[in-house]
This record gives C-alpha cells, sequence and structure tokens, in this order.
C-alpha cells in the first residue's frame, strides 16, 4: 500500500500544481516564477494558463537549490552551468557506451 506524500489536485497523479510543487520543494512561488521565466524549469500550462509541475522538476529545483547555495551560482549563470552539466553528462555517458580498441585504452578499466 502507498500513500501520496502530498494532495495532488489534478486528475494526472503525476502532475503537480503550483501549490503542491512549492510545498514539496519548499519554496516560495515567487521563486518558482522567476525560475519559470528564466527558463530554468518548464512546467505545463493547463486551459486557464495555471502551472502544471512533473516529478522531474522537483529534482531539476533541487538541483537549481544545490548550485545555489553550495557554489553561490546566481540566476543569470544557472542556465549556463545546468547546461554545462548536462552535457558533460551526455560526453561521459557516450564515452562509457563506445567499446574501445585496446584494453589499455580506457583508465577507467
Amino acid at each position: 500500500m502507498t500513500y501520496a506524500l502530498v494532495r495532488v489536485t489534478s486528475a494526472d497523479p503525476r502532475r503537480f500544481d503550483l501549490e503542491a510543487f512549492c510545498r514539496v520543494g519548499q519554496v516560495h512561488p515567487d521563486l518558482v516564477f522567476r525560475l519559470v521565466a528564466l527558463g530554468l524549469l518548464d512546467p505545463e500550462r493547463g486551459a486557464a494558463g495555471e502551472l502544471w509541475f512533473r516529478p522531474a522538476d522537483l529534482f531539476a529545483l533541487a538541483r537549481i537549490r544545490r548550485l545555489r547555495a553550495g557554489l553561490g551560482v546566481n540566476y543569470a549563470a544557472l542556465g549556463v552551468v545546468i547546461d554545462l552539466l548536462d552535457r558533460i553528462a551526455d560526453l561521459e555517458r557516450a564515452l562509457h557506451k563506445t567499446p574501445s580498441r585496446r584494453t589499455g585504452d580506457r583508465p577507467w578499466t
């Protein structure tokens, strides 16, 4: 048996309205609006213009909060830093998938 941690107000249990998203993410709605305006969060918009967030948006919010708190990255630079971190992760995944010609080519083995 499982229990929802938050009240989900949409027909889709995998989406959060603004209130639930802010409660779970422990942030003020003004911060969420700022992050949406900067393109750092990309929620779906309902018919009346309301914002609907996916669980992946909670992970993105946590990442943003870690970068702000841990490294002091300002809001203007967050997009660049996140893009670079994503590109590094993609390159590392590609590197690990690529078979090497010789066993000695891979320093991690």
